[in-house]
């Protein structure tokens, strides 16, 4: 039996989620487990009684996809126990992945933010084909690393081919940032000097912590490509992309701020504070949590503009097909025009067929 130096370090588990320290220094007395299987993939969380809209949830950095979001003594997480009531049109999934960048069990995945990015994108179109809900509009909230992940897996969404990896990019409405390291943060080095502490170093994922140095040439082709698919979306016709940036107020006990207000926001877009520090920004206790509040509150405007857009789109297609094709008697013969399918009568003269000059009465049949 082998045991680790530090097996004298003892501590407390909690039901909540794991933090980078914690899931660093908890002890292991015996040689290392095989390593669990972690929960990855889409959760259904609720489903929507008219469903007008998905909002995906993407945890963060040594998240979960239900722990990140439960508070320590809730029962379930508040994207299932608080949101619908508050918006009950949408639709609920939490998306996994495993974000752990060491794992004293054993070794960690070695999956690049890019895998991470296609395997959502891949895990959300599956999901919507299933019941044929792949043009659905969606929200994401994304925390700490997630929201890397979501904007590098829709600027990929944006250069695939494949149609239903495209559509997610096309459905897009909105994001919610909470604590996104859009320019790096001190959680890498943080995180690196822990490893090495306790000589882990070897079973940490490099590729992770590289990018959330401030300056790590991968978080800047995501922030690059990010803004300008954003860009791109006018030139295409596509919905605007809503963005709201959440950030920390408060400094995570032992190590500080994690992602400093200047790293969280984006230029040009709202940024909202959350009196929390960085892992409990995600965790809200009751509907009266003024960070629940805030995020809700943006969450409802856009669902409130995305249901706007979807009756008008709904009635511009009706009133397309409304028309039909008319049988017309005139100089020219039989010829073509659309009118209301409602039995009125065309008089007088148009012009049809390229800048043929047409006269006679057009009858709808």
């Amino acid at each position: 039996m082998m045991r680790w130096p530090w097996h004298s370090r003892r501590r407390s588990t909690r039901d909540d989620e794991v933090s980078l320290e914690s899931a660093l220094l908890t002890p292991q007395l015996q040689e290392p487990a095989p390593r669990k299987v972690f929960p990855s993939g889409i959760k259904l969380l609720y489903d929507g009684d008219s469903n007008a809209v998905d909002i995906v949830f993407v945890h963060g950095l040594t998240g979960d996809r239900e722990k990140t979001w439960r508070s320590k003594d809730a029962a379930s997480p508040w994207p299932q126990a608080l949101l619908p009531s508050r918006i009950p049109a949408a639709r609920i999934l939490t998306f996994g992945y495993d974000a752990y960048v060491t794992d004293w069990r054993g070794m960690v995945s070695k999956n690049r933010i890019g895998n991470h990015s296609m395997n959502m994108l891949s895990a959300i179109a599956a999901y919507r084909e299933g019941d044929d809900t792949n043009d659905r509009p969606i929200i994401f909230v994304c925390h700490s690393l997630g929201g890397l992940v979501c904007e590098d897996a829709l600027t990929m969404a944006q250069q695939r081919p494949e149609r239903h990896i495209k559509q997610i990019l096309h459905s897009t409405r909105g994001i919610v940032f909470l604590g996104t390291p859009h320019h790096g943060s001190g959680l890498a080095h943080w995180a690196k000097s822990l490893a090495r502490a306790l000589g882990l170093l070897k079973q940490t994922n490099p590729e992770i912590l590289a990018v959330l140095k401030s300056d790590s040439e991968v978080l800047e082709r995501i922030q690059n490509g990010f803004h300008t698919m954003i860009r791109s979306r006018a030139q295409d016709r596509l919905p605007l992309i809503e963005i709201t940036c959440f950030y920390e107020e408060l400094p995570l006990p032992g190590v500080g701020t994690v992602v400093p207000s200047h790293s969280g926001i984006l230029p040009g877009y709202i940024p909202i504070g959350i009196r929390s520090n960085h892992m409990d920004m995600t965790k809200f206790e009751n509907e009266d949590d003024p960070g629940f509040i805030a995020v809700v509150g943006e969450l409802r405007r856009w669902v409130k503009e995305i249901t706007k857009a979807e009756i008008a789109r709904s009635r511009q297609l009706g009133a397309e097909e409304s028309y039909t094709h008319a049988g017309c008697d005139g100089a020219e013969g039989d010829q073509v025009l659309r009118i209301h399918q409602d039995g009125s009568e065309f008089r007088g003269s148009t012009t049809v067929n390229g800048g043929m000059l047409f006269q006679g009465n057009c009858v709808g049949r």
